[in-house]
């Protein structure tokens, strides 16, 4: 309705089209503005709602590869943590990917969803093939990203960060993972995610920060100015800063 209103107003005043078109825009997706410039951005924003973490001691972030990294390196430098990333594989159903029978995550762990299982009938055989094609992927993301041993994060109030919530499969997967190395607790940390996607990890007894909670949620990129593909390069080259910065941590 609003959008017609425009347009039966422009046609009345003349205005040029292009103007038109960008009123509308604003108007539809109120606050165009209001998107993040780019991760580093996003990040940051999300790193004053997790302030009261500051300096505090046994803190780590966690950063889901590619596009959490930036966003954690963020959230990482204003909490004074340590900084990794955390790599998880999905374990899909042959036939059936999209579904996830399980997952393995960095530091050798493998989280399996024994309802899928049982309702499948996935036998042991079929969920040790996927494990180890899956393994191999995972080692190999390791290694592309750090040579050297994951951050230990026993006891540690540890923070996932992704730069958004989709449909969540991989960041319940991370969860569940992390929960396998022992931590002191865990707290979910995205930009942006949809409000009903918030409220589902809040039912399912997840700690979840959310910078923004759009109602017009659509996608995450939609949130983004500058939403490109973060390179294995930038990774790296963001781990390898963070060491420099807090060696000992």
């Amino acid at each position: 309705m609003i959008a017609l209103s425009l347009i039966t107003a422009a046609r009345r005043s003349k205005i040029n089209p292009a103007s038109l078109a960008a009123a509308i825009f604003a108007v539809t997706f109120k606050g165009v503005s209001y998107r993040f410039a780019d991760r580093a951005q996003a990040g940051r924003e999300l790193a004053e709602k997790l302030a009261g973490f500051a300096n505090l001691s046994g803190v780590a972030v966690l950063g889901l590869p590619r596009g959490g990294v930036p966003v954690a390196w963020q959230v990482a430098q204003r909490l004074g943590a340590p900084l990794d990333v955390f790599v998880v594989r999905k374990l899909g159903v042959p036939g059936q990917e999209e579904l996830a029978l399980g997952a393995i995550a960095s530091g050798g762990v493998r989280v399996l969803n024994e309802g899928i299982i049982r309702d499948c009938h996935i036998s042991q055989d079929v969920i040790d093939r996927v494990a180890a094609r899956e393994r191999r992927a995972l080692e190999q993301g390791e290694w592309a990203f750090r040579p050297g041993p994951p951050l230990d994060v026993r006891g540690r109030i540890v923070i996932l960060a992704d730069d958004g919530l989709a449909t969540g499969a991989t960041m319940r997967a991370a969860v569940a993972a992390v929960m396998q190395l022992n931590p002191a607790r865990v707290v979910v940390a995205v930009p942006v995610a949809a409000p009903e996607m918030c409220r589902e990890f809040a039912r399912e007894g997840c700690e979840i920060v959310c910078a923004r909670a759009p109602a017009n949620f659509e996608g995450v990129g939609q949130w983004y100015e500058n939403f490109a593909q973060t390179t294995d390069e930038e990774v790296r080259a963001i781990l390898k800063q963070s060491k420099m910065v807090s060696p000992g941590l």
